[in-house]
């Protein structure tokens, strides 16, 4: 008895020096990083404002040369302002295939050789968010033509540079690639972004092209601002029809915005925490496949994307305002 219960603790010992091994070597392999950062070409998507604006100051201070894609003159000019020399700008609308086309090229001229290491797929928009049978076709159009048609058609085009460097690609994708919080089409897009993004890092794989993709919780940037998006809303009420409207409740859209301010109150407001992850997915020598920033995207919604649908459903309704008469007809 005695032996068997020696031979137990040596066990329960030996599995214990096993697991602080293993986690020692994994925290080693997490901070192992690429050499020779200020020769290597970066460029980012939608770099005017919120993720993309922060990734460009913080990747041109660490050294490497940015080249930093811009919707606006404006945000353009500010980002200059703000960097070194080594950082150049462009102005971009994903949505062009024309300009795509000729970005890549200016890009390809301007690496030359080198190739370009980086690719960070940043761009997107919220479009609107409102129940399904509010919206038409065009409502969902638009977000999907910039967050996963606009992403493709970049990626498209700069794919040569980064296999020629044997590179890094990181999409931005989202929460709502993993759990359909609301009617739209974002959450759409980053379903088909998640997609796109499987296929392709299988793909590049035989290149010697590392493929990410990082999915944020709800953060505060000028995509979760609760006001620009319930003006969304009541523009698409005004042209509801009288029963859709009945059903919904005159007080429907208001509540919706409470429960907006309440939500947005608690969103993530440290930006950098999703560009620690891009910067993990361009300079370790051990990319992740997948990246999770913000709290509530790690203790809520990526755990609630797992459960199964009774249990999403139930938690996800709870947060809905209720309808006024949903059986008005």
């Amino acid at each position: 008895m005695m032996n068997t219960v020696t031979g137990t603790k040596r066990m329960f010992f030996l599995v214990l020096i096993f697991l602080i091994l293993c986690a020692f070597l994994w925290n080693y392999k997490e901070q192992l990083q690429i050499a020779d950062i200020t020769e290597k070409y970066i460029f980012i998507t939608g770099c005017d404002t919120g993720f993309g604006n922060l990734a460009a100051k913080t990747f041109d201070k660490k050294g490497f040369r940015v080249i930093a894609a811009c919707l606006t003159e404006s945000g353009s000019t500010a980002l200059k302002a703000e960097t070194s020399e080594r950082l150049h700008t462009v102005l971009l609308d994903v949505t062009d295939p024309e300009k795509v086309k000729s970005t890549a090229q200016w890009v390809k001229n301007h690496v030359g050789e080198k190739g370009l290491w980086g690719l960070i797929n940043n761009a997107g928009i919220l479009g609107v968010l409102a129940p399904t049978d509010w919206l038409t076709v065009e409502d969902y159009r638009e977000p999907i033509e910039v967050n996963l048609f606009g992403l493709i058609s970049v990626t498209l085009n700069m794919l040569p540079l980064v296999k020629k460097a044997q590179g890094r690609i990181v999409n931005v994708s989202s929460i709502a690639g993993r759990l359909a919080f609301g009617g739209g089409g974002y959450t759409l897009s980053k379903y088909a972004v998640e997609g796109f993004n499987d296929s392709l890092r299988r793909d590049m794989k035989a290149f010697g092209v590392h493929v990410s993709c990082i999915e944020p919780g709800l953060f505060k940037t000028h995509l979760s601002d609760p006001i620009k998006t319930t003006e969304k809303k009541f523009a698409i009420w005004k042209h509801l029809s009288p029963d859709i409207r009945q059903q919904y409740g005159e007080g429907y859209i208001e509540k919706c915005l409470e429960g907006l301010k309440r939500a947005t109150a608690s969103v993530n407001v440290d930006l950098s925490l999703v560009v620690e992850c891009m910067d993990h997915a361009l300079t370790s020598l051990f990319p992740k496949t997948r990246y999770t920033a913000g709290k509530d995207a790690k203790t809520f919604w990526i755990p609630l994307s797992h459960m199964p649908a009774m249990f999403q459903d139930f938690l996800l309704l709870k947060r809905k305002v209720e309808l006024a008469n949903p059986k008005a007809v």
